[in-house]
């Protein structure tokens, strides 16, 4: 297929992008942030943008997670302005804009839009994607970054992006991966399930999705978290709050992972699935829409 690349300066981030292109629900505010309507509930934690934003920056895991997502759009590059889905921080949605693509962070909420605008973005949406009400084939490319083991209803929610994705656009996703790394950490983040390639590429096919290419990433944690996390969890451990374990978030053995997570990103840039980890990944196309 070839690829029609946007050009970044025809939309400049200095300068918000119109949102009324896209939707008839979206009204802009004096603080410059665009808000839906409704108050539709989300499976998340009232602290967890907050805890989220005191690691992000420090995180192996958040730093990891953003260059596996920006060698994953090198190879199945976006076609126009991405719009990134339940983006909390905007900790994706900044990385996407200093690579000079138009980005629309969509979030519910205020903590996550506060801390987006403190990291320079500039079209914001207070919403969830259902209250955002875009239109009918409107968005180019969709991203939504560990948001769909927080939705009970998988399947509406992929129908509703399937809805406002255009024709030739793409979506690209991660979510928590390995059911048997199940535990109570993910009860408390609100999470209703974890994925294998094979329950991922059925949920996407059931919805109208044709998956480009999976992959699993950090290899290394899959046994570290089922011996700290998920064993604990099957004998009635609890796991404690989640400011706690900021340590989790510093890389052990330095050495050792910068080579792992080297090794991770040369094998995505070549576009070769890796087997093993515990978080998925994914690009997908509408399976109506036939690439060349």
């Amino acid at each position: 297929m070839a690829e029609t690349k946007i050009d970044p300066g025809s939309l400049p981030d200095r300068a918000q992008l119109d949102l009324a292109r896209f939707a008839d629900g979206l009204q802009r505010n004096r603080d410059g942030v665009w808000r839906g309507r409704g108050t539709e509930p989300v499976s998340y934690p009232a602290a967890g943008n907050n805890d989220c934003f005191a690691l992000e920056d420090s995180s192996f895991w958040f730093a990891h997670r953003n260059a596996c997502l920006m060698a994953l759009l090198r190879r199945f590059p976006a076609t126009g302005p991405f719009f990134d889905i339940g983006g909390g921080n905007g900790f994706v949605a900044a990385a996407l804009k200093s690579e000079g693509m138009p980005v629309v962070l969509v979030e519910p909420g205020a903590d996550g839009v506060r801390h987006a605008q403190a990291r320079g973005l500039r079209t914001v949406v207070q919403a969830t994607l259902k209250e955002a009400r875009f239109r009918d084939g409107s968005l180019p490319a969709i991203g939504f970054f560990d948001v769909m083991e927080h939705i009970d209803d998988e399947q509406g929610f992929l129908c509703e992006v399937r809805r406002c994705l255009a024709a030739e656009g793409r979506i690209y996703l991660t979510v928590p991966a390995g059911r048997w790394l199940w535990s109570d950490a993910d009860v408390q983040a609100g999470h209703f399930r974890r994925y294998t390639f094979a329950s991922l590429r059925r949920a996407l096919e059931r919805a109208g999705f044709r998956p480009l290419f999976m992959s699993k990433m950090f290899s290394p944690l899959p046994l570290p978290l089922f011996l700290c996390r998920s064993l604990p969890s099957l004998f009635g451990h609890r796991r404690q709050p989640a400011r706690s374990y900021s340590s989790q978030h510093q890389s052990k053995g330095r050495w050792l992972m910068e080579r792992l997570w080297a090794w991770e990103l040369t094998r995505l840039a070549r576009g070769r699935s890796i087997p093993c980890g515990t978080s998925c990944l994914a690009v997908a196309e509408l399976s109506s829409y036939k690439s060349k």
